[in-house]
């Protein structure tokens, strides 16, 4: 079969399933999957569709929630580098948590197509997720934050007390040096921080502009944390606090 014709094809069966991954069309057009990553990688360059780990996905309608809930839509490339970022922390079989960012959503779009167990409090993650047989997926409960499309409150935090979880990933609303990890709302503050009490690894997902901030609430200092993952080289400064407080750094680029 010509490439044309298989790429055109990859095109139906994505645009019926909306995802699919490399193994499957390999068997399917029985070709290499070296091959199928080119095709892939071809329709990504056209915006036909977006390349995960071992698949790809077309955009839905949970996608656009997303990007019209983000305060500033300029910030869509550097979530979605420092998810992919992410997918070099994240190993087969791993238990995760992803908070109700949008950071995560992006995290949770990379990772459909790995064997996970997934621990989330947002809806959007559960919608998104909720066809991948390869996910075990649990939900904290709580009350539902429509306006946040996310589980919060008592019943939350405490159904975290049911897990130890190998790797955690959330965002926040500032991070500065002088006041630790801080957000703009208790709801989150508390959820997080209980959730720093069940992971064994600790990842806060921000991009740049979280940096040398503060907000309301404090939610953690550095030493609860494994890593900052971020989408910008940090200044000699944050360097070198990180470094005596033993916070890994992985830094992405967009560009």
């Amino acid at each position: 079969m010509l490439a044309v014709a298989r790429k055109n094809k990859i095109k139906n069966i994505i645009g019926e399933k909306k995802s699919v991954s490399v193994a499957e069309l390999s068997k399917t057009f029985e070709v290499t999957e070296e091959t199928i990553r080119r095709d892939l990688k071809a329709l990504e360059k056209d915006g036909f569709l977006v390349r995960t780990y071992g698949g790809a996905y077309i955009q839905d309608d949970t996608d656009t929630q997303v990007r019209s809930q983000m305060s500033e839509e300029k910030y869509i490339d550097s979530k979605a580098a420092i998810a992919k970022a992410c997918l070099h922390i994240i190993q087969e079989g791993d238990s995760i948590f992803l908070d109700s960012s949008a950071t995560s959503f992006f995290v949770c779009k990379a990772i459909q197509n790995m064997r996970l167990t997934v621990v989330t409090n947002s809806l959007l993650i559960l919608e998104h997720l909720y066809d991948c047989s390869n996910i075990r997926l649990i939900c904290t409960g709580g009350f539902l934050s429509r306006e946040k499309k996310a589980f919060f409150g008592k019943i939350a935090a405490q159904s975290l007390n049911s897990f130890y979880i190998d790797k955690a990933f959330f965002s926040c609303r500032s991070i500065s040096i002088r006041q630790g990890i801080t957000d703009s709302s208790e709801d989150i503050g508390i959820l997080h921080q209980k959730l720093i009490e069940r992971c064994d690894k600790v990842f806060l997902i921000a991009d740049f502009s979280k940096f040398d901030k503060t907000s309301f609430l404090h939610v953690c200092d550095f030493e609860h944390l494994t890593a900052i993952v971020t989408d910008k080289c940090l200044s000699n400064d944050w360097r070198d606090f990180l470094q005596k407080k033993n916070v890994k750094i992985i830094e992405c680029s967009h560009e």
